[in-house]
């Protein structure tokens, strides 16, 4: 069984719609007004949609293949026209993060996983990756897994008593260091411990500092370097915590972290409080990295597995 389908359930499907309301008002609702009245799509209302698929922060080169798309379709079909706009947006958007996605084989719960499975998590600061952390060990604990994290955030004043008070509230051990310790120390340790305790997943925090891309590189290799020396394949995956609130600076900070280490996942939080949610599907298609998870709410069980095709059918629920 796959993780979309363990774990995406009417629940899921109702803290998903709840956290894409902000941004579904605002698309669908630029996006009825642009229509208004028309019969058919013209050029005036294909610069309408262009602008409004930016604005939502879909970002410029999604947003053109989009519209390239929708112009052909245009072109081809003479009667096509407001009622089936919806429709055709929905499925060339499902079809863009359905293609990134597909290609995500760093799947913890693939029966062939290493064990343990480590994921080291980047993201600068204030994007919630702490947070994402505890809630990433929430679900992997409730899933039967042996969770272990290192507080590897060792230059943060508050990281480290944040990512303890996390593993104390959910029953997850914590390895920490005292603060500015080495990081790659602090991976090393919990690398460690995760052998001598059989353990199942291995969630390794990272400094959220704004690095020049060069120190950023460094710090990151040397942490990759020294982990190797107890497991050659670690980490398994490259785990990038961007914030949906922060719109085109999201896809900045992606920018410098793709091209300063290798970022195998996504991880978009803070959905449920901003119109912005189109960062989802841009920072996807843009970077060629699959979104693994999303974060919807405030709860430990509002970060969820991200299902491109019900993302999509909830981010035009009641269009059609």
């Amino acid at each position: 069984m796959s993780i979309l389908s363990k774990f995406f359930g009417k629940k899921e499907k109702a803290d998903l719609d709840k956290g894409l309301e902000k941004t579904r008002s605002n698309f669908l609702g630029k996006l009825g007004k642009a229509v208004l009245g028309k019969s058919r799509i013209d050029d005036d209302v294909l610069d309408d949609i262009e602008e409004i698929l930016i604005a939502s922060d879909v970002g410029v080169a999604t947003t053109v293949k989009i519209i390239d798309k929708l112009e052909e379709r245009v072109s081809r079909d003479k009667y096509f026209g407001a009622d089936e706009l919806n429709s055709f947006l929905e499925e060339e958007i499902s079809q863009l993060l359905s293609n990134q996605n597909i290609k995500n084989t760093n799947d913890v719960y693939m029966d062939n996983a290493p064990k343990p499975y480590v994921i080291m998590v980047v993201g600068v600061n204030g994007v919630g990756k702490t947070t994402t952390i505890g809630k990433l060990a929430h679900r992997f604990k409730q899933e039967g897994k042996n969770v272990i994290i290192g507080a590897g955030d060792t230059f943060r004043a508050a990281a480290v008593e944040q990512i303890d008070i996390w593993g104390k509230r959910i029953g997850v051990p914590v390895v920490k260091q005292a603060q500015g310790s080495d990081p790659a120390s602090v991976a090393y340790d919990t690398l460690q411990s995760a052998i001598a305790q059989n353990a199942d997943v291995v969630l390794i925090d990272t400094a959220g500092r704004l690095h020049n891309k060069v120190n950023l590189m460094n710090e990151l290799t040397k942490i990759r370097r020294v982990m190797s020396k107890l497991l050659s394949d670690a980490p398994h995956e490259t785990m990038l915590v961007i914030d949906a609130s922060t719109g085109q600076n999201a896809f900045e900070q992606a920018k410098q972290f793709i091209a300063a280490t290798e970022v195998s996942s996504l991880t978009v939080t803070k959905l449920d409080g901003t119109a912005k949610g189109g960062v989802v599907i841009g920072v996807s298609d843009q970077f060629q990295v699959p979104v693994k998870y999303i974060g919807v709410g405030e709860q430990a069980d509002h970060l969820q597995p991200f299902n491109p095709q019900e993302f999509v059918k909830s981010f035009f629920v009641g269009a059609n």
